[in-house]
């Protein structure tokens, strides 16, 4: 795999050998989420506030560590395991784009993120699945038993969120797969403009889909952490489940 490093009008991108952006980081503010998927992926935040939860992340994934890096400095008490099959994308992560240093609380682990699922006996919280090649392939990542597995990994106040593509071929069925996997607990956003789209799914926490709660909740985080998440607000509302 080629890793190369662009900047363009003081954005820090990350590619994997061509023009498609792996991850990206505005140099001035290295903690914000310059990706409008990546602000998506942080949804589940609006679900629960309380300021202990999480208390573990898995990332499945790591590109810029833009995500972990975010949660890492917003909810410091969180126990963070990343997991990056490329330990080129984790040099990388580290000399370009300010990746945390491990410590007990940022963990990072090199192998596939499906295996490390599949053998784990940790609960997460949170886990976050935004795993892909050079040629945007998720392989294993968007199997019915990864999922499967990621459902039995999760703690009762846990969400899983995953980033999945509107412009593959194996889309549809990749969309279908995951919501099958958690049925009834699941649900597929709107598609960003870049096409990633952000699905999230729990296994018995539940959804807060109350639009004046969600929208008071989207305007507590942004003074705590600067994320605008009201257009996400808006796309939740509209795939929420009509009582």
């Amino acid at each position: 795999m080629d890793i190369m490093i662009s900047e363009e009008k003081g954005v820090r991108q990350l590619h994997f050998g061509s023009k498609w952006v792996q991850g990206a980081m505005r140099i001035a503010r290295p903690y914000a989420l310059e990706l409008e998927y990546t602000r998506e992926m942080m949804l589940p935040l609006l679900f629960n506030m309380h300021k202990g939860w999480p208390r573990t992340a898995l990332f499945i994934g790591l590109g810029v560590g833009a995500m972990p890096k975010f949660l890492h400095k917003y909810r410091p008490g969180c126990a963070i395991t990343v997991v990056e099959i490329s330990p080129a994308v984790v040099v990388a992560a580290q000399m370009h784009f300010k990746l945390p240093e491990t410590s007990p609380v940022f963990q990072i682990e090199i192998g596939c993120g499906a295996a490390f699922v599949a053998n784990t006996q940790s609960q997460y919280d949170l886990i976050f699945v935004d795993g892909f090649d050079e040629h945007a392939k998720v392989g294993p990542l968007n199997s019915s038993e990864f999922y499967l597995q990621c459902k039995k990994r999760l703690t009762g106040q846990g969400y899983l969120v995953a980033n999945l593509l509107s412009n593959q071929k194996d889309s549809e069925p990749g969309k279908l797969r995951f919501l099958d996997a958690f049925e009834p607990g699941a649900l597929v956003l709107a598609p960003c403009k870049s096409g990633n789209v952000v699905a999230v799914a729990h296994h018995g926490a539940g959804f807060s889909l109350n639009a004046a709660e969600l929208k008071d909740n989207a305007s507590q985080l942004q003074d705590e952490t600067g994320l605008n998440l009201a257009s996400t607000v808006a796309k939740l509302l509209q795939v929420a489940p009509r009582s």
